[in-house]
């Protein structure tokens, strides 16, 4: 078993730091090796993912990837940029299927945004298609017929990518709760109505599954008025970017959350795949070991089951996260005075 670590930028050394302790308390004897990404990289190589990094990458059965994003590096080429090496990882690998889980612990009710009884009944996962829509089509500047300047950005998907990333989320809802809810905006647009067409075509595939369409602005409402009703979401790289990003806050801390992006290629023990934190590198406590490292040490224990094949592993650095919680031990973000170190020491006291 062979993982590659991608500290990155700014507290994203911090965080993997402890997720690779807790991965080596397992002793599991998984082969690590670290790689440069982002603006560490680009300081180092001269670009933000350098061909050596992406040959590591490619040797591995996954990635544990930190964060990226450096302040000094905001007025470079957009090419070079540290946030285009993670855009670079997902095209080079074929990285098409992000999933986020969006779960309250016990113990953290009171710290969503949401009524305790509300926050208490989330339970969810979003499936984010990653390599098409807005994101990747055309786009540009042009000079409009009164000559102002105008911006555009095409959005599009074809039929094979909608089938992948159905087929990706009808199986994850056979492993959870059988509920499936496609979100678009078929009632506008007609990428979103293709979208759907090919969804309802999918589920005759899957009578198990039972399957719903909602409009993503909707949607929106509803993670709000009564998040226990999703079990799967699966929709668009744009929707899934920002609804993904609300469940965040639905739970209560953008530092909880653990992610995979995974793809198309097969393991010894799984499916290839990216795992990170959804929170960014944080510049402004980078260094000061203040950051919480759960959401990345929770993105260790998902790319231990879905890539190597370590199920029981996973659910032990759950659980043991899950009474770190429970015994109070809170980062900042959750208004607790933990430090970053001080959480990895309780979560490998617990596991």
């Amino acid at each position: 078993m062979k993982i590659v670590i991608m500290p990155g930028d700014g507290i994203g050394p911090e965080v993997t730091h402890e997720a690779v302790r807790v991965i080596e308390a397992l002793g599991l004897g998984i082969d690590m090796k670290q790689a440069a990404v982002g603006g560490a990289a680009y300081k180092a190589y001269g670009h933000p993912l350098p061909p050596e990094t992406l040959a590591i990458a490619e040797a591995a059965d996954g990635i544990l990837f930190g964060a990226v994003g450096d302040p000094d590096c905001d007025t470079l080429e957009r090419h070079l940029r540290p946030e285009q090496a993670i855009l670079g990882l997902r095209k080079a690998l074929t990285l098409f299927a992000n999933l986020r889980p969006a779960k309250v612990f016990k113990g953290l009710e009171d710290h969503s945004a949401l009524r305790p009884e509300v926050a208490s009944a989330i339970d969810l996962l979003i499936v984010r298609e990653l390599n098409g829509d807005v994101y990747f089509g055309e786009k540009g500047y042009r000079t409009a017929a009164d000559g102002t300047r105008e911006g555009y950005d095409v959005m599009s998907y074809c039929e094979s990518e909608v089938r992948r990333i159905a087929h990706v989320a009808f199986r994850a809802a056979q492993g959870r709760k059988g509920r499936l809810c496609s979100v678009d905006k078929a009632n506008v647009l007609e990428t979103s109505q293709l979208w759907r067409d090919v969804v309802v075509e999918i589920h005759k595939e899957y009578p198990d599954v039972q399957l719903s369409h909602m409009y993503v602005d909707n949607a929106a409402m509803q993670l709000v008025r009564n998040p226990g009703q999703f079990d799967v979401i699966v929709t668009g790289n744009l929707f899934g970017d920002i609804l993904s990003d609300q469940a965040s806050m639905c739970v209560g801390s953008i530092g909880m959350l653990a992610s995979a992006s995974l793809g198309e290629r097969k393991t010894a023990h799984g499916t290839y795949g990216l795992y990170e934190p959804i929170h960014g590198s944080a510049p402004d406590i980078a260094g000061q070991g203040l950051a919480n490292p759960m959401a990345t040490i929770l993105s260790a224990a998902m790319l231990l089951r879905h890539s190597l094949g370590q199920a029981a592993a996973a659910d032990r650095i759950e659980a043991a996260v899950g009474k770190a919680l429970e015994d109070g031990v809170l980062g900042r973000d959750l208004g607790g005075r933990a430090g970053t170190t001080e959480i990895g020491d309780a979560v490998l006291a617990r596991l």
